[in-house]
């Protein structure tokens, strides 16, 4: 299945639906099965020890997974996390955004099935990992994808 919807209509619908995150995250790219978004890093992002909080990186890995979902069912605010799990690596590095990598495992009728990777901007190392599944509301039989 061809992405449903661009990088610039998934940002503007999420100003739409989720305009509490207006400003915190930035897409940079979709692609079939596939998604890069930044967490641009502020002083409410850290932790004590001046590092990103952990539910800083539990929030780019749920968005990241949602824009990946949406890129390919298109414009759906229903669709909602039934479970994350997710490994903290490392402590990123100070004063640098997070950018998350987001891949499509599975995408089913009722599920969509996430891997993100985070790493601290310019470095190659992770410093989280999370996996996501997302249930999806009900759509016209035969739209099911296998990613």
């Amino acid at each position: 299945m061809p992405v449903q919807l661009s990088a610039a209509e998934i940002g503007t619908f999420l100003e739409e639906v989720f305009p509490q995150v207006d400003g915190d995250f930035i897409i940079e790219k979709v692609a079939e099965n596939a998604a890069r978004v930044r967490l641009v890093t502020a002083d409410k992002h850290l932790r004590p020890g001046g590092t990103i909080s952990g539910p800083s990186m539990f929030a780019l890995a749920d968005v990241a997974a949602y824009i990946v979902t949406l890129a390919m069912i298109g414009r759906e605010a229903l669709a909602v996390t039934t479970n994350c799990s997710i490994d903290f690596m490392r402590k990123p590095a100070a004063g640098k955004d997070l950018i998350a990598e987001a891949t499509l495992l599975k995408l089913g009728r009722q599920l969509a099935v996430t891997d993100v990777r985070i790493r601290s901007d310019g470095s190659d190392q992770l410093v989280a990992r999370a996996g996501l599944t997302y249930a999806l509301p009900p759509r016209p039989a035969g739209d099911a994808v296998k990613a």
